[in-house]
């Protein structure tokens, strides 16, 4: 039995999310980079779900080991749910991070605080090459705040407010943020099922 589990995404903040929450499972956590993997899954799913499994089918094919994906993002209610499943690419391939940031917040800068409700939405999917696959969904509510705030975490971290804490998600340690992410919860949902 082969004990070692691809983590399916170049990301290099999720790669680190990934080592961080799974770091007690007992499989070897490998990178695509390190199996060799250069294949490129294009999204054409329509949901999170969809797109994970994509990315989790494909690569558990290319590679013959077991893939953990992931399809994440967030949902703004008053831009009508939007970046959603595009949040990676909001506002065309060539944008950065803080300019998807900047974006949002020049979309939003005449949204009052009320009105500023988001979620961060995961899917993650484990695929083996045999086409077993485990599926897991996690959210983390909280509101766009103003400005961004933080240098922890990546993507729209800096903007995503958590009003319990008065914290944005990149202020908090990666410790706290482990056991809130809409990420950590669906991966721990799916731990127990490896």
């Amino acid at each position: 039995m082969n004990h070692k589990l691809l983590l399916g995404t170049s990301n290099p903040g999720k790669i680190k999310e990934f080592k961080q929450i799974l770091q007690d499972i007992p499989y070897e956590l490998t990178t695509l980079k390190e199996a060799s993997c250069n294949i490129e899954v294009i999204e054409t799913g329509k949901t999170f779900l969809e797109n994970a499994t994509l990315k989790a089918t494909q690569y558990a094919h290319a590679t013959k080991l077991p893939c953990i994906s992931d399809d994440s993002g967030i949902e703004i209610d008053a831009l009508n749910g939007r970046p959603g499943i595009y949040s990676a690419r909001y506002g065309g391939p060539d944008l950065s991070d803080s300019e998807r940031v900047e974006l949002i917040l020049e979309e939003m800068k005449n949204i009052s605080i009320e009105k500023r409700q988001a979620r961060f939405k995961a899917a993650i999917v484990i695929a083996w090459p045999n086409g077993k696959i485990l599926n897991s969904e996690g959210t983390m509510e909280g509101i766009i705040n103003f400005s961004p705030t933080g240098e922890n975490g990546f993507g729209y971290d800096p903007i995503f407010l958590l009003p319990e804490f008065g914290k944005t998600s990149a202020e908090i340690n990666p410790d706290e943020k482990n056991k809130l992410s809409h990420r950590a919860k669906a991966i721990r949902n799916i731990i127990p099922l490896l």
